[in-house]
């Protein structure tokens, strides 16, 4: 879980520099997009490199979802009853990672049909994804969804990063108030950058 983790988290990374290309105007983050299908290339085919991508994010994508659920039953199994503290002592993104996990997963399935396929964008056009991506963020739904998505991201992340240091051996007493910091700043950091785009749009800057 660890691992396919921060699979994911460092294509956020990348993925969430390359959205903010949308402030340069349309030729320059039109070029970026077909750029990303040109990868590679002579060595790799038209979209190979694109299409390895997509393959090994599947990949973390369903090995982190199996994880979770595995590692769900065997907390159940360890403690079939409930504490007997009612007041949480967890933080709330701690809490709260199962649902944002599948708040995520619904998005992303969302997402692919949106601004992939099109298939529930209104007004797509094939080739043209600062088109697309200004139409998606024009309607009071598209923004709503996104946000909402990237708020639980933000929170994901936020236990996540430091969870998977605890797992993968990084962190330790000494370590874990830098470990915390770093995950906050990296979770704010990735959200605002993220709504950023769709902020972008219903302000006027992006058109």
């Amino acid at each position: 879980m660890a691992v396919s983790g921060l699979i994911m988290l460092l294509y956020l990374v990348v993925h969430m520099l390359g959205n903010l290309k949308i402030f340069f105007g349309a030729g320059e983050f039109n070029h970026y997009a077909h750029w990303l299908r040109t990868i590679g290339e002579p060595f790799m085919h038209y979209e190979w490199t694109l299409w390895l991508v997509r393959v090994v994010l599947v990949l973390a994508v369903v090995a982190h979802a199996v994880s979770a659920y595995q590692l769900s039953r065997r907390d159940i199994k360890a403690r079939p009853q409930k504490y007997v503290h009612s007041k949480p002592r967890a933080s709330y993104a701690t809490r709260t990672m199962r649902w944002g996990g599948v708040i995520l997963g619904l998005f992303i399935l969302w997402h692919l049909l949106d601004l992939t396929t099109g298939t529930v964008h209104t007004d797509f056009q094939p080739g043209r994804p600062y088109q697309n991506v200004v139409a998606t963020f024009s309607t009071w739904y598209g923004n709503v969804i996104y946000i909402v998505a990237m708020l639980a991201l933000g929170l994901h992340i936020r236990h996540g990063l430091w969870s998977a240091a605890q797992t993968l051996g990084v962190g330790s007493r000494a370590r874990d108030r830098a470990l915390k910091a770093a995950a906050n700043v990296l979770a704010l950091l990735l959200t605002a950058g993220f709504i950023a785009v769709p902020v972008g749009v219903m302000t006027g800057v992006v058109s």
